[in-house]
């Protein structure tokens, strides 16, 4: 019997004694066994704190960035080895596929983020405050990684996606993890675990894993740490209550199984586009991982008077699912996760037929391909019908775990928005429909009550991810039953990982802290031009102060004839009356064209590669002729770009404050933050 090892404190240990039997979902026979005894939970969240923590801190965003790819491309060298435990799971190719590569996607697609982020190891949040009228005191929002370890209790229906997805935030936010994964398929946890450990790619401290009971974990939680959990709304309101998570208020992110809907739009008649796709998503989010998805749909809302169309045409689809031994090419849709879950699930659907009844499957009976369907965890898809839906709590009360929806009628849009409230939250709601108005008035109607919702019609269905696939840069949550938390969302899930803190002083005490230009604070003045040098050499607040143009009213003429712009207020004959100017006024653009023209030092070849865009754009006074134009041009920000190809320029991108003023300095003429990319001397 395999006995699953514990990654804890930099070494893989068992569990004493006998642990909690796995079995295997197709077979029935035991796997492997699974134990946490003995384990010094205290021990292994002391260790994530005291050595993981550090290292993850002294790290970029873009170095843990990076560490994630190279992760990503390491695990997607083992596929074969998990998908051949994943089968053991119940789940087909397609399931695990979702599972497996949709959680190494999500590596790379926090990898990605990195971007967006500043190559330090925090960052500022928003926009910075001007608190003085003489420019002397200021405020900004700096996020930093706490300093605790982010505690992961999982699901079991998605053992890999439900932790990669995970760690990718907390591992890019610079916060250690210690996963927990649901028992009964953490085999496959613990092979990816094994393969990531291998790889030496994270840092000492940075992950860990348990296999088995939480034991007393949370009794050791502190206020810098955080839980996120991924189950049953119940279990997880236990969880949310323990003591020590109430009074060291510690966050507690959770992601609960939810009574998610799909909606039929009225305009929606048989025979359309819409219709088949309506059908299709329905059997899809029924068989997908058996229905073993938290964001599978459980309640099917259509108009009364297509009720007895929609059960024809979803009894037909069902039934061309072949259900069976996952590893048979011809299987659709394997088994349940176990023998267990599949009694729950019976349980369950006993419970919705006292106001429903089953109207497609059976509940003690399924026809099964290459497999045994009693050793195996296998159940027949089950269609329920409630014609009184706002009449009987049980399918907005009730979940079966499993390829379990209900079907119910409703008269007018706003009745099946109010049906959709019914659940008490939901992770997601579709509607389909290629009426753009009834898709408003929905999702307007609906949105409080839902964490994300998906608009189904012709035009996107083809590339839609669907009803049931939570994305990377989404948030994927929901309020009410669905536990009130947001996973993943891309820099939103970063951040539940950061601390906010307000820091106020002077502009040129807070440039120094935060490691980005404030304006008003004191310049680098002097020395050679900003674009001679390379991208190393450049110091936060190296400042140019131009020599001055004079604008004259045959510059504005020749811009207006050069740009084909002859707005009425850059002409020199207007009537200016009633108008928000004065005279002949510059055009802003005219403005920033000169102002490249004061600060860029063109003359020979130098460190700059190119112009790479405007972040921030303002003109803020009127620039008449007769007017004196200089620049203040200081060098704000600096982040380091990957090479993509060997063959690339080492280089990097600096944004620089650009203030342009006139003969009274104050307030300015304009504004913008530019970016050049640079060249770094460093391979």
């Amino acid at each position: 019997m395999l006995q699953l090892e514990n990654y804890i404190a930099g070494e893989w240990v068992k569990g004493a004694g006998e642990g909690q039997l796995l079995y295997d979902a197709v077979t029935g026979e035991p796997l492997a066994a699974a134990s946490t005894k003995g384990i010094d939970f205290k021990a292994a969240l002391e260790y994530a704190r005291n050595t993981g923590n550090p290292a993850l801190r002294r790290m970029t965003f873009h170095e843990r960035g990076n560490m994630l790819k190279a992760l990503a491309i390491h695990l997607r060298t083992h596929l074969d080895k998990f998908y051949a435990l994943s089968y053991r799971t119940g789940a087909t190719r397609a399931d695990s596929w979702v599972d497996i590569e949709g959680g190494i996607g999500n590596l790379f697609a926090n990898a990605s983020l990195r971007r967006k982020f500043p190559d330090s190891p925090f960052c500022i949040d928003g926009e910075s405050h001007n608190l003085s009228r003489g420019n002397t005191f200021m405020a900004t929002h700096l996020l930093v990684p706490k300093e605790g370890v982010a505690i992961h209790i999982n699901a079991f229906n998605f053992p890999v996606w439900g932790m990669l997805e995970k760690i990718a935030v907390n591992l890019l936010a610079g916060v250690p993890a210690v996963v927990k994964p649901a028992t009964a398929t953490a085999f496959l946890t613990e092979a990816v675990v094994k393969e990531i450990i291998a790889s030496g790619i994270l840092p000492k401290g940075a992950l860990q894993l348990l296999c088995g009971s939480a034991g007393d974990i949370l009794d050791h939680v502190g206020s810098q740490d955080v839980v996120t959990f991924t189950g049953s709304a119940s279990t997880g309101l236990m969880l949310k209550s323990h003591p020590v998570i109430l009074r060291e208020s510690v966050p507690f992110n959770m992601e609960a199984d939810s009574l998610n809907c799909i909606v039929l739009g009225k305009t929606v008649n048989p025979g359309t586009a819409e219709w088949d796709i309506f059908i299709k998503e329905v059997r899809k989010e029924m068989t997908t991982k058996a229905g073993q998805k938290c964001t599978a749909v459980r309640r099917i809302f259509v108009p009364k008077d297509k009720l007895e169309d929609v059960q024809r045409a979803l009894a037909v689809s069902l039934a061309q699912t072949t259900i069976g031994n996952p590893l048979n090419e011809k299987v659709r849709m394997g088994s349940l996760a176990g023998q267990q879950q599949r009694r729950e699930v019976k349980e369950q659907v006993s419970k919705l037929l006292a106001s429903s009844q089953l109207i497609y499957g059976s509940l003690d009976s399924v026809e099964v391909m290459d497999a045994d369907a009693e050793k195996g965890a296998f159940l027949s898809p089950l269609l329920l019908l409630n014609e009184n839906p706002f009449h009987t709590s049980e399918p907005h009360e009730i979940e079966a775990f499993g390829p379990v929806a209900t079907l119910m009628p409703y008269d007018n849009i706003d009745d099946a928005i109010a049906l959709s409230k019914k659940g008490k939250g939901s992770l997601c709601s579709s509607i389909v429909t290629g009426d753009d108005r009834e898709a408003r008035d929905y999702v307007l109607g609906a949105a409080t009550h839902h964490g994300r919702i998906l608009v189904l019609n012709e035009t996107c269905a083809k590339e839609s991810t669907g009803h049931g696939s939570p994305l990377p840069l989404l948030v994927h949550g929901g309020p009410g039953r669905a536990g009130g938390g947001e996973e993943m969302g891309g820099m939103r899930g970063v951040k539940h990982y950061l601390q906010r803190t307000a820091v106020q002083g002077s502009p040129t005490t807070l440039t120094a802290i935060t490691g980005v230009y404030q304006q008003y604070a004191k310049g680098n003045t002097g020395g050679i031009h900003p674009f001679k040098k390379y991208f190393e050499e450049l110091r936060i607040g190296d400042q140019l102060i131009t020599e001055k143009r004079l604008i004259t009213s045959e510059d504005i003429d020749q811009f207006a004839d050069l740009s084909g712009d002859h707005f009425y207020a850059h002409l020199r004959d207007t009537d200016f009356n009633d108008t928000m100017f004065e005279q002949q006024v510059a055009h802003g653009y005219l403005i920033m064209s000169l102002a490249a023209g004061l600060f860029v030092d063109s003359y020979e070849k130098n460190p700059v590669l190119l112009n790479y865009g405007i972040d921030e754009l303002r003109f803020t006074k009127p620039v008449y002729p007769g007017t004196e134009l200089h620049i203040r041009f200081t060098c704000k920000e600096k982040i380091t770009q990957d090479k993509k190809e060997d063959t690339d320029i080492p280089r990097g991108i600096v944004k620089w404050l650009v203030e342009m003023l006139d003969d009274t300095d104050e307030p300015l003429v304009g504004v913008a933050t530019i970016l050049t990319m640079v060249r770094r001397r460093e391979e």
